[in-house]
């Protein structure tokens, strides 16, 4: 259909008179300032936020990380005083990150009563000591949890001795849990939905609970699963002593950080990602340098920082990722050293196998683009 010179005309003119009255404006207003409705969205702009969390970091020099006071395959201190473990490594790891230096950590060894106690007033930057993610701690508003780098369950340790089959035959038994923690609630909730008395012999530690247990002062021993197996290592004879099949929680461990700096919990949310992330693209300890130089597959150059401003956003160096991967290796690296066949626990990956794996698992790495 046509359009009439009438209306042609009568179009004419309204642009006239708008493009009159927006010079007239301009005429009024030399010095007045582009209008903006807000900040530049976080998809455009490439400028990292400040975090005071990292700027106080990089002053000292240091980061200051919250783990296990000794948790074989966690955290715990070799025969030369040296920090080892899961936990510990991606600590050196997020310090790769910042500094491209993993020793530049200082590791504060903390109980379950006063880790977030020691989060909160600032004596440490991060907690990477085996905390579950759950809504009471990220609804209380002083902890946002950063991801998961370890899907857990809580299980029971008994005597061989004992011949139990299950769980639910723990009728009358004394069961040594920590205190400060989720597991003497978790024990409570899967002996009253049974219907199944029993008494909570509580510690103040997990140490503690282990030496009770070990000393016969108490029947079971209820913790997380991978808690558990470490506790096994330590006592006098590993073989007399088995875990009953029962999964009764579900414990998402996790990175904790203060409430307050989301600059700060993301650059902690993504190096976690980033070695997840290596893993899944085949990106090692031992090749991530020729990677850097020579990979095709663009999610792996986002990655390792060859292309895009990925690093800036995080106010980190752009080869923050490729630096974690180097000190300590991927995800995989990390597992298999610490919790799994290289290591004494001897874990299976189960559910933190990667989700493209066979047999698949949990373990997931959020898209760096």
């Amino acid at each position: 259909m046509g359009v009439s010179a009438g209306r042609v005309s009568l179009w004419a003119v309204s642009l006239a008179a708008v493009l009159t009255l927006a010079a007239c404006g301009r005429d009024a207003e030399p010095d007045a300032p582009a209008e903006t409705t807000g900040a530049t969205p976080a998809t455009t702009s490439t400028e990292a936020v400040e975090s005071p969390t990292l700027q106080a970091i990089q002053r000292r020099g240091r980061l200051n990380c919250g783990v296990h006071q000794g948790l074989v395959g966690f955290a715990y201190t070799d025969n030369r005083g040296q920090w080892r473990g899961f936990d510990a490594d991606f600590c050196r790891g997020l310090a790769a990150a910042i500094f491209g230096d993993p020793n530049a950590v200082r590791f504060v060894p903390l109980t379950a009563e006063n880790r977030f106690e020691a989060l909160q007033d600032g004596r440490i930057d991060v907690l990477w000591r085996n905390t579950s993610w759950t809504m009471e701690r990220d609804t209380g508003g002083q902890l946002s949890f950063a991801g998961i780098n370890y899907y857990d369950g809580q299980g029971f340790l008994v005597r061989r001795s004992l011949d139990l089959a299950s769980a639910a035959e723990l009728n009358g038994a004394r069961v040594c849990v920590q205190s400060g923690s989720t597991s003497a609630l978790n024990a409570e909730d899967y002996f009253r939905s049974r219907g199944i008395e029993y008494e909570a012999v509580v510690m103040p530690t997990e140490e503690a609970a282990r030496q009770a247990y070990g000393r016969e002062d108490c029947d079971a021993f209820s913790a997380d699963i991978s808690a558990l197996a470490a506790a096994r290592t330590t006592l006098s004879d590993p073989a007399q002593h088995v875990l009953l099949p029962e999964v009764i929680s579900k414990e998402p461990l996790g990175p904790v950080t203060r409430r307050g700096d989301e600059q700060w919990t993301a650059i902690v949310r993504w190096t976690l990602n980033a070695l997840i992330l290596a893993e899944e693209y085949g990106v090692t300890r031992a090749n991530v340098d020729e990677q850097v130089e020579g990979a095709r597959d663009p999610r792996v150059r986002r990655l390792l920082g060859a292309e895009g401003e990925f690093g800036q956003r995080l106010g980190l160096p752009a080869t923050w990722a490729a630096d974690a991967v180097g000190a300590v290796g991927n995800y995989g690296e990390i597992f298999e050293r610490n919790l799994g066949a290289q290591s004494p626990l001897d874990l299976a990956r189960g559910l933190n196998a990667q989700w493209n794996a066979r047999p698949d698992g949990l373990i997931y790495g959020l898209p760096v683009r």
